[in-house]
């Protein structure tokens, strides 16, 4: 049976767990005696698994050689075209809503940007428990990804370790030792490596949030949205949840593993120091989350003297803590919107810090993990290169240290990260060109545009004056933001090596 499995597209597979999948909001829907959400979910579950199954014995028999760029396609195919299958429920479950609308919202969910085009209190709770668990699938699928297949052609982020062009000449990442393992072997040796820590935090998550008073379906989808940083929510965010600020501090400790891939097992490929405190995604991240805090704090003897404010301890503390939560939440591309976060604005004068948001969502979490936007390591390496050219305007013949490593990130690995992040810089401007010319003004499209591509959803909601909506859309700009989010999932450079002849060779 497992050799047959292995024989079998990956993207069979893939459908025959989102069809399985499909169960559980169909038995919840039946508890809680909505037939009308529980049919759709059972009827499609079990003809989707069906149709994976024969699917599977077909192709099975013409076994063909496990490739990277089948895989790669295999990414590009779950993100673009499952969230057909799973918009089909969904769509016959919600009245009056189209599979266009129902397709938009399967990829939003699936690419864990979190962008919606509902009301939370026109879905029903089963529907609230799907959404959450296709951003929380595709967060783990990710996740596997990134480790099995884009590490070893150098994509996801794993190019800044490497001087060679990204996408071309794979290099084999050791699997338990075995530096000839095939690309189906890694993907079943790293899921089984990080689906016990992925579901035992999801897990964790879900019980001390519901210790803390949420309801009990309210911390399991806070819980999938957090790990994966979807972002999804069926209260319309963290900060209308029970909980308070009890839950949010629960949800910040758990948003840390989106920081560092080191942090989930099978990262030592991963891992640039030895140590943890040296690590240089946390301690890039560990700044941001320290100083943006601490420049809104600040500016209020700055620039906002003359705004009213609270004088006891406990609002301002109360405010420091709404721009931590929700600094974190935007750098991880999370976009969970702490209940302080008002306070926040009103202690630092600004009444709505969006480009300061919209930044945070752009550096993204860590290289290889749940988060999305350039990444932190791309970061880190531009900024020592820069460090060591403001060194030499000084010292001209000075030689720098810090090891083989710390020269490769300097040098070539902030050459490849510069080229990547103009290649974001660009998308960024394509994609808010071609949504301007179906109409939509320039601040709202370059908004959601970054909110797109660095699968960050909540940041329309809270960038802007006024929040901004995905469901008020024409399906034109629907569409573009569509193929914006599964861009930003995938990244650019991911999507340039389909198109690299040498990829394609042998």
């Amino acid at each position: 049976m497992g050799a047959r499995l292995r024989n079998v597209p990956l993207i069979i597979l893939i459908m025959g767990i989102g069809a399985l999948a499909m169960y559980l909001p169909a038995v919840h829907a039946f508890v809680l005696r909505d037939y009308e959400t529980a049919r759709p979910f059972l009827f499609g579950g079990t003809l989707f698994f069906l149709f994976a199954v024969l699917l599977g014995l077909a192709t099975a028999a013409n076994p063909r050689g496990h490739q990277g760029r089948s895989n790669l396609l295999a990414m590009l195919a779950t993100f673009g075209v499952l969230p057909v299958m799973l918009a089909l429920p969904f769509n016959e479950a919600v009245p009056d809503t189209g599979l266009f609308n129902a397709w938009w919202e399967m990829v939003s969910s699936l690419t864990t940007t979190g962008a919606t085009l509902y009301d939370p209190a026109r879905l029903a709770p089963s529907l609230h428990l799907w959404r959450a668990m296709v951003g929380w699938m595709g967060g783990f699928f990710i996740l596997v990804m990134a480790i099995a297949v884009l590490a070893p052609m150098r994509l996801g982020g794993f190019e800044v370790f490497y001087a060679a062009e990204p996408g071309v000449s794979p290099a084999r990442l050791s699997v338990g030792g075995d530096d000839a393992a095939e690309a189906r072997e890694r993907i079943v040796y790293y899921a089984a490596a990080l689906a016990p820590a992925y579901v035992g935090l999801t897990l964790a998550l879900w019980v001390l949030l519901s210790i803390a008073g949420d309801p009990t379906l309210v911390a399991l989808c806070h819980a999938m949205s957090t790990i994966a940083t979807s972002g999804i929510s069926p209260v319309g965010g963290v900060g209308a949840a029970p909980a308070g600020i009890g839950g949010e501090a629960l949800i910040f400790l758990f948003l840390v593993p989106a920081l560092s891939r080191r942090l989930w097992p099978g990262s030592r490929e991963m891992r640039v120091t030895d140590k943890l405190r040296d690590d240089p995604e946390l301690i890039l991240a560990g700044a941001l989350v320290i100083l943006v805090p601490l420049v809104l704090f600040l500016r209020h003897w700055i620039a906002a003297l003359d705004v009213q404010s609270p004088t006891a301890l406990g609002p301002i503390l109360n405010s420091l803590w709404g721009s931590l939560f929700t600094t974190l939440s935007f750098l991880t591309t999370t976009g969970f919107e702490s209940a302080a976060w008002d306070d926040a604005r009103q202690w630092s004068g600004l009444g709505t810090p969006g480009l300061i948001l919209a930044g945070l969502a752009i550096t993204g979490g860590g290289v290889a993990t749940t988060a999305g936007g350039v990444r932190l390591l791309r970061v880190y390496a531009l900024l020592r290169h820069g460090e060591r050219e403001l060194d030499k305007l000084v010292h001209p013949t000075s030689i720098a240290g810090g090891g083989p490593v710390a020269r490769r990130l300097r040098r070539e690995g902030a050459y490849i990260a510069w080229i990547f992040f103009m290649l974001f810089a660009i998308s960024i401007a394509v994609v808010a060109m071609a949504v301007a010319l179906t109409g939509l003004d320039f601040e709202p499209a370059t908004i959601m545009t970054i909110a797109a591509l660095s699968n960050t959803g909540p940041l329309a909601s809270v960038a802007a004056d006024t929040a901004l909506s995905w469901a008020a859309l024409a399906p034109a700009t629907k569409a573009v933001f569509a193929g914006a989010m599964v861009l930003g999932r995938l990244e650019t450079l991911a999507i340039i090596a389909l198109f690299n002849p040498d990829f394609w060779r042998g």
